[in-house]
């Protein structure tokens, strides 16, 4: 899979938005520091309200740009952040795996997620911080166990060491790539033509979100 930082070198095919949900400090936005732009900072501070960044990838031939949404993890931010499900065709559930109230806390965001955003919304459960194993305290099998049960991809990664990052976001946007390009298909043998327009952004329904509101002090790379 080829990819690059600069979405101006080729034609957009599609917009996909997959949000960030999960505790506060468990690492969302040095999950998507270092997949955006490839940072990491130790000084980083809590996201308040949302934020998002881009980064434009190639799948199956096809130039995607993926809108990255920061959703704050903080509870007094949570009637804010549901706003932002809306229009999402993938989420990443974050842990922490050295702080087991992170983890314990997962299914309820899966709820709420499951509560506001699209029945066929593309979700992976990431432990966070996996260069902390000293520390750990909550066991990758018990994870895989939860993310099997709830029919969630799953992945351990470190934002600090650059573990398994790429790879998380592929992964997540190749399944929406698949999940939209078969509704297509599917569009296309009903109807005669297809239901995804290319360049534009892309819900698993069939409605069409056209928000494209930037908040916190976002900045696109």
């Amino acid at each position: 899979m080829a990819n690059g930082y600069n979405e101006y070198d080729h034609k957009i095919d599609y917009v996909f938005k997959v949000v960030l949900i999960g505790d506060s400090a468990v690492g969302k936005s040095q999950l998507l520091a270092r997949f955006s732009r490839n940072e990491f900072s130790l000084e980083s501070k809590a996201t308040i309200g949302v934020e998002f960044q881009t980064r434009t990838i190639v799948v199956d031939q096809k130039t995607i740009k993926a809108q990255i949404w920061d959703t704050a993890g903080q509870e007094r931010y949570r009637a804010v952040t549901s706003a932002y499900y809306r229009g999402a065709v993938g989420a990443m559930l974050v842990y922490d795996i050295t702080k087991q109230q992170s983890f314990d806390h997962v299914q309820r965001w899966l709820d709420e997620l499951r509560a506001h955003a699209d029945a066929n919304i593309v979700i992976m459960l990431i432990g966070n911080k996996s260069d902390l194993g000293n520390l750990r305290q909550v066991e990758t099998e018990t994870a895989k166990e939860f993310a099997q049960k709830e029919g969630l991809s799953f992945l351990e990664t470190s934002a600090m060491e650059s573990t398994n990052v790429e790879t998380a976001f592929y992964t997540v946007l190749s399944e929406i790539y698949k999940t939209v390009s078969k509704k297509a298909l599917i569009a296309d043998e009903n109807q005669g033509t297809s239901a995804v327009m290319p360049g534009t952004r892309i819900n698993l329904t069939d409605k069409d979100d056209v928000t494209d509101t930037k908040k916190g002090g976002c900045c696109s790379s």
